[in-house]
């Protein structure tokens, strides 16, 4: 275990379970809105059911708020605090206790900024954790990598962060060996291997992915040959300067021994020894030469795979003249199997630090060792782990003594599996995504599908002031009411997908959407489908506030979730440390909380 600090203090269980009682008193009232589903927002008068206020005045609040946020984030939070010892929690203030409609949006969005992610109070700094886990160890300054080129912008960043937070646990603990589920392009997998010199299996469901993981492995390893190259060819020049600076001043300076030594009797010339050909060898090249081959080669251990092979030999180094054949040249043959050996050598301690990608569907019940042939001490990790694998991560980390430790961060809350949305269904799934902690078991907490969806609209949360795609939603909105009271369907399972923007127009919008569920488009004259339009128009601005609404409670949902799988890791016994990180910068990566949970030492 490397030398560090104390980890940082985080909340406990009965903390964390407080927060949470807040948070679903808050969401009791509000989760209507996230569950309702735009598509119906014309055919069920989803604004007149949930809302008592008009829309102009939700949208400049909302919009107000959201500036304010983001201008004054810390003053923000301060005013959320001092709200809420003033009865934040007096909710007839936000909705109406008969109707329960939302009266107040300015209440509203108050009470989302306290109880989002970044203002509850449960996230640890990274920039604590990050000190703690280097302890006294120096920077790692590593190489001039820039992965930017061979990513995108935004996997770059999130690969950076994460697998320089990943090595630092792993050296933590003193381990090698890290399990990257739902690993994909294998990016993060490859970043590891070859940068940090650790032993990454990455698993991912998808044999396409695997497949393109080896040919994407496979061209990072040639890219990272360049900068190897790069690197040398810049130290090969700097030590060469250095070293025909040094050969001129050996070079005048042997000329003069020299002329001195000719001009000396033969008596003297006899009694010289080899040392006088090589004046000051021994101390001042000799010295340059030490230092130059130190400075070329200070790696530290963890690095030791990615050092260039020695990129000067010692005759390279030392001046021209002042060296005797027979002492110093090696013979062409003896050099070639010295230069096999070494590399061979090197080639071996190489093959300790690989990554390997493997095809297999994680369940929380997969047994690695079937999958992982030389499971040992390990880090499982995940980065934008879709749907039920983040709470599968988990489970896997608590219940195999080998994991160590784990950071995973999640993502598709849509996709996760319920246990109590259908009660009435039967099923034979044990483990489900949703919820995972035991409180939220007891409360039959459900959070629906919808409310799911609108919590991926936290992706959106940086750009929610700067417009939303209101006429693509409207366009569904209104095809809805069409469909209903042209075609006497109510409910329809197909999808439309992305007609909008294959569309020139509302009507064309219309047409092509009604071909793709199967029904009669030829029945609807153009201007029955423009009298809907003309109809719903003026109520545009209904479901733009109502979207906006949606989209600033969508980080509550996500907070939820998030907090769930952070108390199902507190109950754990033989856990020592769990933390809620934000990793990436929201700009970048609206994704961006890691939960990470360490195992109590042996």
């Amino acid at each position: 275990m490397a030398a560090s600090f104390p980890l940082p203090v985080t909340q406990d269980l009965f903390a964390l379970r407080a927060k949470l009682q807040e948070l679903l008193q808050f969401l009791r009232k509000a989760l209507s809105i996230s569950n309702a589903h735009t598509v119906d927002f014309y055919t069920e008068s989803v604004w007149e059911q949930l809302v008592d206020l008009p829309p102009e005045t939700v949208l400049g609040v909302l919009r107000k708020s959201v500036a304010e946020a983001e201008a004054r984030p810390l003053e923000a939070r301060l005013l959320a605090e001092a709200e809420r010892q003033s009865g934040i929690t007096n909710f007839p203030k936000i909705f109406c206790e008969t109707s329960q409609k939302l009266v107040s949006v300015e209440a509203f969005a108050l009470a989302v900024r306290y109880y989002s992610v970044q203002n509850l109070g449960i996230c640890t700094p990274f920039e604590q954790l990050h000190t703690a886990l280097q302890g006294s160890k120096k920077q790692r300054t590593g190489e001039n990598v820039k992965p930017d080129e061979f990513m995108n912008l935004k996997k770059s960043h999130e690969v950076q962060a994460m697998s320089e937070l990943i090595s630092s646990i792993a050296d933590y603990y003193g381990i090698k060996q890290v399990i990257d589920l739902g690993s994909g392009k294998g990016y993060l997998s490859s970043f590891l291997s070859l940068k940090y010199g650790l032993k990454v299996y990455g698993i991912d469901s998808s044999n396409t992915n695997t497949h393109g993981a080896e040919e994407r492995n496979r061209k990072l390893k040639k890219h990272w040959k360049v900068y190897h190259t790069r690197s040398k060819l810049d130290a090969n020049g700097l030590a060469l300067k250095m070293t025909k600076e040094r050969k001129v001043q050996d070079e005048i300076k042997y000329k003069v021994d020299i002329e001195g030594i000719c001009n000396s009797s033969p008596a003297n010339q006899e009694k010289m020894s080899t040392s006088d050909f090589l004046p000051d060898f021994s101390n001042s090249v000799i010295s340059n030469i030490r230092t130059q081959m130190e400075n070329l080669h200070v790696y530290s251990h963890q690095e030791e795979n990615l050092c260039f092979e020695n990129a000067f030999s010692l005759i390279d180094l030392l001046p021209t003249n002042a060296i005797e054949p027979a002492l110093f040249q090696t013979p062409k043959t003896k050099m070639s199997e010295t230069n096999k050996e070494r590399r061979k050598h090197i080639s071996k301690s190489s093959e300790l630090n690989i990554y390997s990608p493997l095809t297999s569907v994680i369940t929380a019940d997969s047994q690695l060792q079937d999958i992982i042939k030389d499971l040992e001490d390990c880090l499982m990790v995940g980065l934008h782990t879709c749907g039920d694998l983040a709470p599968n991560t988990l489970r896997i980390f608590t219940a195999k003594s080998e994991i160590k430790g784990v950071c995973s961060v999640g993502c598709c809350y849509h996709l996760l599996s319920e246990e109590f949305e259908n009660p009435h269904k039967e099923s034979t799934q044990e483990k489900w995504g949703f919820p995972m902690c035991q409180y939220l078991k007891e409360e039959r907490w459900c959070c629906g599908r919808n409310a799911r969806m609108s919590a991926c609209l936290a992706l959106e949360r940086v750009a929610v002031g700067q417009g939303l795609p209101t006429e693509s939603l409207f366009f569904r909105a209104v095809l809805q009411d069409i469909i209903k009271e042209c075609y006497g369907i109510t409910k329809c399972d197909r999808h439309v997908g992305k007609i909008y923007s294959k569309s020139s127009s509302f009507p064309d919008y219309v047409r092509k959407s009604l071909k793709k569920l199967g029904l009669d488009e030829s029945k609807l004259p153009e201007k029955v489908i423009m009298d809907y339009y003309e109809k719903y128009k003026p109520r545009m601005n209904e479901l733009e506030a109502f979207n906006m609404l949606k989209v600033v409670l969508a980080p509550c949902i996500e907070a939820l979730i998030l907090l769930d799988r952070l108390c199902y890791l507190k109950e754990q016994e033989d856990i020592a440390w769990v933390a809620l990180v934000k990793l990436f910068d929201p700009v970048k990566s609206p994704r961006c909380y890691a939960i990470i949970a360490l195992k109590k030492q042996q």
